[in-house]
């Protein structure tokens, strides 16, 4: 019983940490990457699609983007989706290819940044947190229902604590490696 919570407290504290990863690969430094796009829907024959399943990307250089659709006719959809998006870029079309660049960012639009990464490493704590409550209440109604002893249980939080502790730890890592990257010039 008491293993099985433990082991899907740490499955679910590792999908925290994956959400946090896709999160902070969002979060735009100074350098172009095809991710920077991913969360970037596009209308397609009436369904809101990602923009990946319409358009390959690609990393032109370190400062553009290239959008190439599979459609010729989706290469004013992807562009008004680009440009409508909260990435602020805008994007321009040379034909079938669509050049996205990046502009270089500012030392506020850096400073920004950084509140954002902070607030979802925050958000990523707070989930990790409640993962640890709800395995300790699942510990406590064990002992309630005399599935457990309160030794079992004791030795059962101790455990979730230091998932719960690791856990922790990797989003202090993932956040200051990002915020060094955001505030490198």
């Amino acid at each position: 019983m008491t293993d099985a919570t433990i082991k899907d407290a740490r499955q679910r504290m590792d999908k925290s940490l994956e959400s946090l990863r896709s999160e902070l690969a969002k979060i735009r430094t100074g350098r172009a990457h095809p991710s920077l796009l991913e969360h970037v829907h596009v209308d397609y024959y009436g369904a809101e699609v990602p923009i990946n399943q319409v358009a390959n990307i690609n990393a032109e250089d370190s400062r553009t983007l290239t959008v190439v659709p599979y459609e010729k006719d989706m290469v004013g959809k992807l562009e008004k989706a680009i440009m409508t998006s909260d990435l602020g870029l805008n994007p321009a079309s040379m034909g079938t290819v669509i050049r996205v660049p990046l502009p270089a960012l500012t030392e506020e639009r850096r400073r920004d940044l950084v509140k954002v990464v902070r607030s979802e490493a925050e958000n990523a704590r707070v989930a990790i947190r409640n993962i640890r409550r709800d395995a300790n209440n699942a510990f406590k109604q064990a002992v309630k229902d005399k599935e457990i002893s309160e030794d079992d249980e004791h030795r059962a939080q101790e455990e979730v604590q230091k998932l719960t502790d690791q856990h922790t730890a990797q989003v202090d890592q993932m956040l200051s490696e990002k915020e060094a990257e955001l505030m490198e010039v």
